[in-house]
């Protein structure tokens, strides 16, 4: 009901409304700023600036002449492509593995440097949860070959599983019979 009241008094009068903006005088534009030379340039104006930019300018010289640039010739791009991939093979072994394959993490032997196991997260993460004093950021960055920061980060946003066992109900609980 109030989608057609609103449309009508939008639809209102509609056409008369738009023959009257459409006859308004329409504004008119921004004068073009003007140039040195005017609107129109000479040839002559042209060959000036290019005289002007091959003529030797002597305070400008001297003041290049101090400046000092030290350059470095760069990595050839096949070249970078190798250091990554050597970077990237330095793995090392891994410190705590599953027994047995119950997940198929067991085919993994070793791991790149900077980079944990599932298994080796948690066990890490446990250690520094029961023993923060033992394990501590630092030991955790050394002993897990990561970068200090990223041991930080996984010490302060993961937390390992809390388990918590419910024990069985003690049968001197007294239950409600049914008549």
């Amino acid at each position: 009901m109030g989608s057609k009241v609103t449309r009508l008094i939008r639809n209102f009068n509609l056409e008369n409304r738009a023959h009257r903006e459409i006859s308004k005088a329409k504004p008119r534009a921004a004068p073009r700023h003007l140039t040195e030379g005017g609107i129109t340039h000479d040839h002559h104006d042209a060959t000036s600036t290019t005289e002007d930019v091959h003529r030797r300018n002597d305070p400008l010289l001297s003041m290049l002449k101090d400046v000092y640039v030290e350059s470095k010739d760069p990595v050839p791009p096949g070249d970078a492509v190798v250091q990554t991939l050597e970077q990237e093979t330095q793995r090392r072994q891994l410190k705590f593995s599953l027994p047995g394959d119950p997940y198929g993490f067991c085919d993994v032997s070793d791991v790149p440097k900077g980079k944990l196991s599932l298994v080796e997260a948690m066990t890490a993460l446990n250690n520094h949860k029961n023993l923060p004093e033992t394990w501590t950021v630092e030991k955790l960055a050394q002993e897990y070959s990561l970068d200090p920061k990223d041991a930080k980060a996984l010490t302060d946003f993961f937390f390992p599983f809390n388990v918590k066992v419910i024990s069985k109900k003690p049968e001197e609980t007294k239950q409600i019979k049914e008549d």
